[in-house]
C-alpha cells in the first residue's frame, strides 16, 4: 500500500465517520469518532481471521507513520494552533494562560513519568525513566477542538473560558515540543553513550535554539510576505501559510533542527507579529478558517487512526494493565499541574470557582498524542508508549467525553452568580 493509498482511505474514513455521526450517533465529535474507529478496527481484525486472503491489519502493520506524521502532521497540527493564539486577546489572562500551559505541561510530565516508572517497575515492565518522561510529556496534550466545542454549549464566564480554551491551545504544542526535545536527549544519549550528559545536553540545546530561530525567521517571512498580499487573495494566502510549513519542516530536518518547533514559533509570530490597534492581521479572516478546517480535518484522520492502533499494537495483557493504571495516573498528575499553578497565582489573578475540576475534567486526550506515540520509531520501549497512549486516549475520550457534559451542567448549576 502506497502513502497515497493510506492517505486517501483515512480521509475517506474520516469523512464517512464524521457523516454518520452527524446523521445518526449525534454524540460529540471525538467520541462518536473514536466508537466508530473502534468497531472498524474490530471488523478489520474478526474478517481477517474468517479470510486470510484479506487480512488488512497486515497491511496497516506492513506501513510506517513515523515519517508522515513527524514531517507533515504535527507540523500542519501545531502550525495551526499557533495561528490560533491571539496574544493580544487574552488580555489580563495572559499570564495565568501562560503559567497554566507552561507549567502545568512541566509539572504533568514529572509526575507522569515518576508514578509510571514507579508502577512499571512494581509490575516488572521494563521502561527507561526517560522513556516514562517522554510518554509523560506527550500524553500531557489536551484536545483543544474537543474542549472548545463542548464549551460553546455552555455559558461559562468569560474570565474562565478564555482560561480554558488558551491553556488548551497553547499546552498542546508546549507538550509536543517538550516531548520530542526529550526523545532527543535519548537518542544522543544513546549514539554517544561515551559523551557527557552535559556534552548530549549541549546538543539538545543547539537542536532547540535552530529550531526557534528559523520558526522566528520563517514567521518574519512569512508576516513580511502576507503584509505585502491583499487579504482578499485567499488562494494566494493559503498557498503562502501552506509553503511555509513545508519549508520549514524541510529545512528542520535539513539542519537537524526541530519541525514542530518551527511549525508553532512561526504561527504564533503570524498571528501576533505587527498587530496595531485597529486589529488588522496578515492573514484575512478565511484563512484562519482554513487553517482550523485543516487542524479539525487531521483531528478526525487521527482518530481513525486511534482505531487502528488496536490493529498495529501487541496483545499483551500487562501493558494493557499498565495502561489502565496510568489513566488514573494522568488524571491525577494533571489536577496536580492545575492545582500547583492556579495555588501560585491566586494572590494576584481572580479565579473562578471550581475552575481546577473543570480544567482536570475537560482535559481530553485527543490525536497529538497518537501522532507523536506513532512516529517513535525505533524508539526504546516505543510499543508500550504505543499501548500506553492508547489506552488513555480511548479511557479519555469515551470516559470523560461522555461524561463532561453533564459535569459542566452540574458545575454550572453549583456556580451560578
Amino acid at each position: 500500500m502506497s502513502t497515497y493509498d493510506i492517505l486517501a482511505g483515512l480521509f475517506l474514513l474520516a469523512a464517512l465517520f464524521l457523516f454518520v455521526n452527524l446523521s445518526y450517533l449525534k454524540l460529540p465529535t471525538s467520541v462518536g469518532l473514536m466508537i466508530l474507529a473502534l468497531v472498524l478496527s474490530a471488523v478489520v481484525i474478526i474478517v481477517g481471521e474468517i479470510f486470510p486472503e484479506y487480512h488488512l491489519a497486515e497491511k496497516v502493520k506492513e506501513y510506517h507513520y513515523a515519517d508522515i506524521l513527524y514531517r507533515f502532521v504535527l507540523s500542519v497540527m501545531l502550525f495551526a494552533a499557533g495561528l490560533s493564539v491571539d496574544f493580544k486577546k487574552l488580555g489580563k489572562q495572559f499570564v495565568p494562560v501562560l503559567m497554566l500551559a507552561f507549567l502545568g505541561v512541566l509539572i504533568s510530565t514529572f509526575v507522569i513519568g515518576g508514578l509510571l516508572y514507579a508502577l512499571l517497575d512494581m509490575m516488572n515492565i521494563e521502561l527507561s525513566f526517560m522513556g516514562c518522561l517522554v510518554f509523560g510529556a506527550l500524553i500531557s496534550s489536551t484536545d483543544p477542538v474537543a474542549i472548545t466545542k463542548t464549551l460553546q454549549r455552555f455559558n461559562l464566564s468569560k474570565q474562565l473560558e478564555t482560561k480554558i480554551t488558551g491553556e488548551s491551545m497553547l499546552n498542546g504544542g508546549i507538550a509536543i515540543v517538550l516531548a520530542m526535545i526529550l526523545v532527543r536527549i535519548q537518542e544522543y544519549d544513546t549514539i554517544n553513550s561515551t559523551t557527557a550528559l552535559s556534552d548530549n545536553l549541549l546538543l539538545v540545546l543547539r537542536n532547540v535554539g535552530g529550531g526557534l530561530l528559523l520558526g522566528l525567521f520563517f514567521g518574519w517571512v512569512g508576516y513580511k510576505t502576507l503584509s505585502w498580499v491583499d487579504n482578499d487573495s485567499i488562494e494566494v494566502e493559503v498557498l503562502v501559510t501552506l509553503s511555509l510549513v513545508m519549508t520549514g519542516s524541510y529545512f528542520g530536518n535539513l539542519f537537524n533542527t526541530s519541525p514542530m518547533l518551527i511549525a508553532i514559533v512561526s504561527g504564533l509570530m503570524i498571528a501576533n507579529y505587527g498587530q496595531d490597534e485597529s486589529e488588522d492581521t496578515a492573514l484575512g479572516k478565511y484563512v484562519y478558517r482554513f487553517w482550523k478546517l485543516m487542524q479539525e480535518t487531521i483531528a478526525a484522520i487521527l482518530f481513525v487512526l486511534i482505531g487502528f492502533e488496536m490493529i498495529v499494537i501487541p496483545l499483551r495483557m500487562d501493558y494493557f494493565a499498565a495502561g489502565f493504571f496510568t489513566v488514573l495516573i494522568v488524571l491525577i498528575a494533571r489536577w496536580i499541574s492545575v492545582y500547583v499553578p492556579i495555588k501560585l497565582l491566586s494572590s494576584s489573578h481572580a479565579f473562578d470557582k471550581g475552575t481546577v475540576s473543570v480544567l482536570t475534567w475537560g482535559a481530553l486526550r485527543g490525536g497529538l498524542p497518537v501522532a507523536v506515540s506513532l512516529s517513535l520509531h525505533n524508539f526504546p520501549g516505543e510499543e508500550l508508549i504505543v499501548t500506553l497512549t492508547y489506552t488513555v486516549v480511548v479511557c479519555s475520550v469515551l470516559y470523560q467525553g461522555l461524561t463532561l457534559s453533564p459535569m459542566m451542567k452540574l458545575y454550572r448549576g453549583t456556580h451560578k452568580g
